[in-house]
C-alpha cells in the first residue's frame, strides 16, 4: 500500500492494494501498524463519520482548534470528490498553502490530513458518499473554518462557482488571516 507525502508535510495520499476477481473486490482500508510505520506518527482514531451529498455540494473548509484539533483519514465510498487540505500550522514552511486530491470509488485513494489543517471537499459526481476517521471527538466550541473561495488561498475547486452548494454556516466563514488560530 503506497503512502505518498504531499507537498504539505505530514499529509499523505494512501493507495490501497485492491484485489479484484469475478465476485468483486477486497481491500484493506486501514491498518494501524502500517499507517503509523509509513506516516511516522501515532494516530488513535476515535470517531468515524459519513456524509451523502449531491453534485456541487462543498463542505468546508473546517478544522478544530487547540486540544480538540483533529487529524482525519478520508475516502470516498461512492462517487467522486475533490478533497482539499490547507496548512494552518503557523510554524510550517507551507503555512497558508493547500493541496488537493481527487478521491473516488474507482481510485480508492485515501487522504490523511494531520492536525493543524483545514479540510473540505466538493462533490464532482452526481452524488457521493464520503467517509472519514477522526482522531479526536468533535467539539462545537472549538470549530473553525475558512471561506472556500478566498482569493488568498486560490483553490481551484474544479466546478463553476454558480454550481457550488454551501450550508449557511459555510457561506459565512471568514477569509484566511481572519480565521481562528488552529493550534
Amino acid at each position: 500500500m503506497p503512502f505518498t507525502e504531499t507537498a504539505l508535510h505530514g499529509a499523505y495520499i494512501i493507495e490501497p492494494r485492491v484485489f479484484e476477481d469475478h465476485r468483486g473486490y477486497f481491500f484493506e482500508c486501514y491498518n494501524k501498524k502500517s499507517f503509523e510505520e509509513h506516516c511516522g506518527q501515532k494516530v488513535d482514531f476515535v470517531q468515524d463519520n459519513e456524509s451523502f451529498s449531491g453534485f456541487g455540494t462543498l463542505r468546508g473548509l473546517h478544522y478544530q482548534t487547540g486540544e480538540h484539533a483533529q487529524a482525519k483519514l478520508v475516502r470516498v465510498i461512492k462517487g467522486r470528490v475533490l478533497d482539499v487540505a490547507v496548512d494552518l500550522r503557523e510554524d510550517s514552511p507551507t503555512y497558508g498553502q493547500h493541496t488537493a486530491v481527487e478521491l473516488s470509488e474507482e481510485n480508492k485513494k485515501q487522504f490523511f490530513i494531520p492536525r493543524g489543517f483545514a479540510h473540505g471537499f466538493v462533490v464532482l459526481s452526481e452524488t457521493a458518499i464520503f467517509a472519514y476517521k477522526c482522531d479526536n471527538l468533535y467539539n462545537k466550541e472549538s470549530e473553525g473554518g475558512l471561506m472556500y473561495n478566498d482569493p488568498a488561498l486560490n483553490i481551484d475547486w474544479q466546478i463553476d462557482h454558480k454550481d457550488t452548494i454551501l450550508s449557511e454556516k459555510d457561506a459565512a466563514l471568514p477569509k484566511f488571516g481572519d480565521h481562528r488560530k488552529a493550534l
